[in-house]
């Protein structure tokens, strides 16, 4: 019997490990369809593009994937399976027609909780403890269809999105390694989304990383947690000049700082981002916009920066 067929649309971490645990199941990949990488964007995961040309696939970047030329193609390899693992394009009904056996997708959350763009920023945000990955079947509305399995992660009270990231790239290699056999003797069973259970999130700028005047000290380090390096960071303007803070850890200590309102201050020893709540969180990286060397307690003072600073209005 002839192994089974699959295209697969994928990028980013979760793309090149899931496209490899198909190929490790045995699947016939003819086709991969990726993105070009942004060149405005940090590039810091693995690229799907290297891994199809490692295993002499043919890999193709349109910036429309349902150019007519390309459909008329995937037509004619007849694939069992459609697969879209972190391809940030949604896929019409001509591709989602278009393979016998189905079109399945993974997504970065325990669907149907944050459900649409960046899940996993959205979960630690909202200081979630936990998230995952779940295969679902696609429909056109995004992250809608029926699940397939799902797996889920914990995530630390100082876990940083970039690290819970991580695990859901694990999440997810897991969720497809051990239901793939299933999928393809045809005894998978799914499950229709409770969809009231959850709801959808938009993209993030990093215009978003700003922090709120008003915030409290447990959601400033959710903020920071879900946007640090290698994302566009948390900040704020503390005289005149734009702070990103990029770690911080909470904290029972309570510096007798000065003044009110979201501040910045050092005792000598360590920096501290005090909120407006009274609460303070010790700032473990910091940077000023446009100085790429970081700012710590020493920086601050050798900057004349004074030993604390309120946060603009």
């Amino acid at each position: 019997m002839s192994a089974p067929t699959a295209i697969v649309f994928a990028y980013h971490d979760v793309g090149v490990r899931c496209l490899r645990v198909l190929l490790d199941a045995g699947v016939n990949v003819p086709l991969v369809v990726t993105h070009t990488d942004s060149p405005g964007e940090t590039i810091w995961f693995r690229s799907v593009v290297t891994v199809a040309a490692e295993r002499g696939i043919r890999c193709v970047t349109p910036a429309d994937p349902h150019d007519p030329e390309l459909l008329q193609a995937a037509r004619a390899m007849q694939p069992d399976f459609l697969f879209s693992f972190y391809y940030r394009q949604m896929l019409k009904r001509d591709w989602l027609d278009l393979p016998s056996r189905g079109a399945f997708n993974m997504h970065g959350s325990l669907l149907p909780r944050y459900r649409g763009r960046a899940p996993v920023n959205w979960a630690v945000l909202h200081g979630e403890r936990e998230t995952g990955a779940t295969l679902h079947r696609m429909t056109e509305k995004p992250d809608n269809g029926a699940i397939v399995d799902q797996f889920a992660v914990p995530i630390l009270s100082d876990d940083t999105a970039h690290e819970v990231f991580g695990k859901v790239t694990l999440a997810a290699e897991i969720v497809l390694a051990r239901t793939l056999p299933a999928m393809l003797d045809g005894t998978a069973v799914e499950r229709p989304q409770d969809l009231s259970q959850g709801r959808y999130f938009g993209g993030r700028r990093p215009e978003d990383g700003r922090i709120p005047p008003h915030a409290s000290a447990r959601q400033i380090h959710d903020l920071v947690r879900a946007v640090a390096p290698p994302y566009p960071p948390a900040f704020a303007s503390f005289g005149g000049q734009r702070i990103f803070i990029e770690r911080t850890l909470r904290t029972d200590t309570l510096p007798d700082a000065p003044g009110r309102g979201l501040r910045l201050w050092h005792d000598g020893a360590a920096l501290w981002l005090i909120a407006d709540d009274g609460h303070a969180l010790r700032v473990l990286a910091a940077r000023r916009d446009g100085n790429s060397v970081p700012l710590d307690a020493r920086a601050f003072e050798t900057l004349s920066l004074g030993s604390w600073l309120a946060a603009d209005a």
